[in-house]
């Protein structure tokens, strides 16, 4: 679909508030309820890759950087 067609197609709902509120019903993401798309780092945002141990809440990019000031040590 181009940008013109979603334009008009966007136009086109507006003026019918009915077949709107059933197209945004069908078409709208889905809320989750469990798995990566629900969590997300409490310091960057991001989606995957989380440290859950601990009840940290961060993003392993994340954690590398403030694994010192969390008072983790590396042993390798």
């Amino acid at each position: 679909m181009t940008t013109k067609d979603y334009l008009k197609a966007n136009k086109q709902l507006n003026n019918k508030p009915v077949i709107l509120k059933k197209y945004l019903k069908h078409n709208k993401p889905k809320t989750r309820t469990t798995g990566i798309g629900k969590r997300s780092c409490l310091r960057c945002g991001r989606k995957g890759a989380h440290i859950q141990q601990y009840r940290l809440g961060f993003c392993r990019q994340c954690f590398r950087e403030n694994a010192k000031k969390l008072e983790f040590k590396k042993y390798s």
